[in-house]
C-alpha cells in the first residue's frame, strides 16, 4: 500500500509513526514544503526568549530518523501542487509524481499577515515555524533593538510578548478586542492583564494598527507607540487552496469538512490537525481549534481507520488550553460566555477564589476557578488563573466533561490530598459545592461590579477593612454579625463580601434565615474584586 502524507507537522508525523507501527510493509511519503518537519511550533516563543537555549531541543524528530527508526520517507522542500483524484496522484512543485493508495492532508495553518499601510516601513515578523524564530533572533543580534512591538494578544503573542521582556525590550502588545487570551472571559482575563502590565508590558486594548510610519506605529485611536521591530501574531488561517482546487469540501472559513473517520468527501483522501473544521464538543457545532493535541490524537485515529486496526470515530474537539504568562497560569476547557451566547446556548457561572493547597502549608498560592453550566448540571467549560495548581484543575474539569459528567461530579470527585497539594477539599470539589448551593437555594452569588442600590457589607476584621475596601461599604466583622444584623436594612438588597469568598456565603446563611429576603455573597471575594478593579483602573490610565 501506497500512503501519502502532505505535511510534517504534528497530525502528519503522528499518523507517519502510527501507520509504520501498524503496516511495516506500507510504502510512507511524507511531503513537506519547508525545509523542516516536526518541529516544537508551540516552544517557538521560548526559543526566541533564550529559555530553551538549543536549537536542536526544537526538533522533535528528524527525516534522518524517521528513515532510519520507522523507514518513512521524509521529502523537505517538496511543496505539493496538485491533487490527481482520478489516478490517485501527487504532482509537486519539483515536478515530482507521487502514486498513493491513500492519502492525508496535514497542511496545517499559515500565519495571517494583515493589509497595514506602510508596514514595509519597519522589521516585521511572523511566528509560525523555526525559521521565523531563527529570523527574530538574528534580528535581535544583529540590531540590538530596545523597543517591540506584538500586534496580537492570543497564544503566541501574549508568550512572545513575555520572552521579548525577558531579553530587555521595551515591549507593547496591540490587540484588538477589548482583552488578551480570548478564550478567557473578560474577568479572567483581568489578572492576567495584571500581570503583564505589572511586569512592563504595554498594553493596547480594543485598538489596532492604522498605520506604520517609520519606527513608529500609529493606532486607530491615534495613539502612537515607537518601535524597531513588529511581530504579527494576530492569528492563522487554514492552508486549504491544494485541498479546495481537488474538489474537497470546505466550510466557509476555507476548512476542510471531514466524517467522524477524518475522511474527506473524496475517496482515500483524509484530513487532519490545523486546517481541518472539528465538531464543538460542547456545542455540537463546526469549529475551528487548531491545537496540538487533537491534531495528534486525529493522526493516529486515521492510521488506525486505514490500518483497519479496532478504528474509532473522533469525538470532537474541547478546546482544552493553557498558557504561561510571567509568574501566572491560566487555562481553559470548553466553552467560555461569548461562545455560549454565539450558540444560543442558556448557562449560569459560579466563580470561586480558593488555595491552590492548604493554606497553613507555605507557599499556598490563591487560584480563581470559574465553571459554566446549564440548569440540568452538565458542565459547559472551564477557566481557572493562578500560580500553582491551574493546569490540574483545568485536566480534571476537562476529564469530567468528556465522560458527560455534571457539576455533582465534581463535588463528588476524590482527588488527592496532601497539604503540599491540596485541602483535604480541593478547589474542584469546593465549586462543585459552591453550584450545588446556588442550585438548591443556599446562595445567591453576585459576579458583577455594580453595587447601584445595595447594602454593601464588609465582615473581614477592621484591620483588613481599613486597608482597603468596596466604596460604600459598612465593615460588620463575620464575628459580631449576630450581634448586629438588626443595624442592617431590609428594603434592599444585601451584598455581603469577606476576603475570598466562604466567610460572606457563611454570613449570608445566617441572614437569609433571619428576616432578610434578599442576600447576595460576592463570588471570589474582596480579592476577585480588586483585581477587577485594578485592571478597570490600569486600563483607562
Amino acid at each position: 500500500m501506497k500512503v501519502v502524507v502532505i505535511g510534517g507537522g504534528a497530525g502528519g508525523s503522528s499518523f507517519a509513526a502510527r501507520m509504520r507501527r501498524l503496516d511495516d510493509k506500507a510504502q510512507i511519503t511524507v511531503l513537506e514544503k519547508s525545509a523542516e518537519t516536526s518541529i516544537a511550533s508551540c516552544g517557538l516563543p521560548y526559543f526566541i526568549g533564550n529559555v530553551i537555549t538549543e536549537r536542536s531541543k526544537m526538533q522533535v524528530t528528524t527525516p534522518d530518523v524517521m528513515k532510519k527508526v520507522f523507514n518513512i520517507d521524509v521529502r523537505l522542500n517538496s511543496e505539493a501542487v496538485k491533487i490527481d483524484v482520478v489516478n490517485k496522484k501527487v504532482l509537486t512543485k519539483n515536478n515530482e509524481v507521487f502514486e498513493y493508495d491513500k492519502l492525508v492532508l496535514s497542511t496545517g495553518a499559515k500565519a495571517f499577515v494583515p493589509s497595514i499601510d506602510g508596514l514595509e516601513n519597519l522589521p516585521y515578523f511572523t511566528v509560525k515555524s523555526l525559521a521565523d524564530a531563527d529570523k527574530i533572533k538574528a534580528y535581535i543580534s544583529s540590531y540590538k533593538p530596545q523597543t517591540a512591538v506584538v500586534i496580537g494578544g492570543g497564544f503566541i503573542g501574549v508568550e512572545v510578548a513575555e520572552n521579548l521582556c525577558h531579553l530587555g525590550l521595551k515591549t507593547s502588545l496591540v490587540e484588538a478586542v477589548p482583552q488578551v487570551l480570548s478564550p478567557l472571559d473578560e474577568e479572567m482575563a483581568a489578572p492576567i492583564q495584571l500581570e503583564m502590565r505589572e511586569k512592563g508590558v504595554r498594553l493596547y486594548l480594543n485598538d489596532g494598527v492604522q498605520k506604520v510610519e517609520k519606527n513608529v506605529l500609529v493606532l486607530n485611536s491615534g495613539k502612537k507607540i515607537s518601535a524597531e521591530m513588529l511581530v504579527l501574531a494576530i492569528g492563522v488561517r487554514p492552508e486549504t487552496e491544494l485541498a479546495k482546487d481537488a474538489g474537497i469540501r470546505l466550510t466557509e472559513k476555507g476548512a476542510i469538512v471531514t466524517n467522524e473517520y477524518m475522511q474527506t468527501n473524496i475517496a482515500d483522501i483524509y484530513a487532519c490537525g490545523d486546517s481541518v473544521a472539528v465538531t464543538d464538543f460542547v456545542s455540537g457545532q463546526s469549529a475551528m481549534i487548531a491545537l496540538a493535541g487533537p491534531a495528534n490524537r486525529q493522526g493516529r485515529l486515521i492510521a488506525d481507520h486505514i490500518a483497519q486496526n479496532h478504528p474509532y470515530p473522533y469525538k470532537g474537539t474541547l478546546g482544552t488550553g493553557i498558557v504561561k504568562v510571567f509568574d501566572l497560569t491560566a487555562a481553559f476547557t470548553g466553552n467560555n460566555e461569548k461562545q455560549l451566547q454565539r450558540a444560543g446556548v442558556a448557562y449560569q457561572k459560579m466563580i470561586i477564589t480558593c488555595s491552590s493547597h492548604a493554606g497553613y502549608y507555605p507557599k499556598s498560592e490563591n487560584l480563581i476557578l470559574k465553571v459554566l453550566f446549564d440548569e440540568t448540571g452538565k458542565i459547559l467549560g472551564a477557566q481557572a488563573v493562578g500560580k500553582d495548581g491551574v493546569d490540574k484543575r483545568i485536566d480534571v474539569i476537562a476529564t469530567v466533561i468528556r465522560l458527560n459528567g455534571t457539576v455533582s461530579d465534581l463535588r463528588d470527585a476524590e482527588l488527592c490530598y496532601a497539604p503540599p497539594y491540596s485541602g483535604a477539599k480541593d478547589p474542584i470539589n469546593i465549586i462543585g459545592m459552591a453550584i450545588e448551593n446556588m442550585q438548591n437555594g443556599l446562595n445567591n452569588p453576585y459576579l458583577g461590579t455594580d453595587f447601584s442600590d445595595m447594602a454593601i457589607v464588609d465582615v473581614r476584621p477592621p484591620e483588613v477593612y481599613a486597608q482597603g475596601h468596596i466604596e460604600g461599604a459598612v465593615n460588620i466583622p463575620a464575628a459580631q454579625i449576630r450581634a448586629r444584623y438588626q443595624e442592617l436594612p431590609k428594603n434592599k438588597p444585601i451584598m455581603v463580601y469577606c476576603v475570598k469568598g466562604y466567610t460572606s456565603y457563611v454570613v449570608s446563611r445566617f441572614l437569609a434565615q433571619n428576616g432578610f429576603d434578599n442576600v447576595l455573597s460576592y463570588s471570589g471575594g474582596w480579592t476577585f474584586y480588586k483585581i477587577l478593579k485594578d485592571n478597570f483602573d490600569k486600563s483607562t490610565d
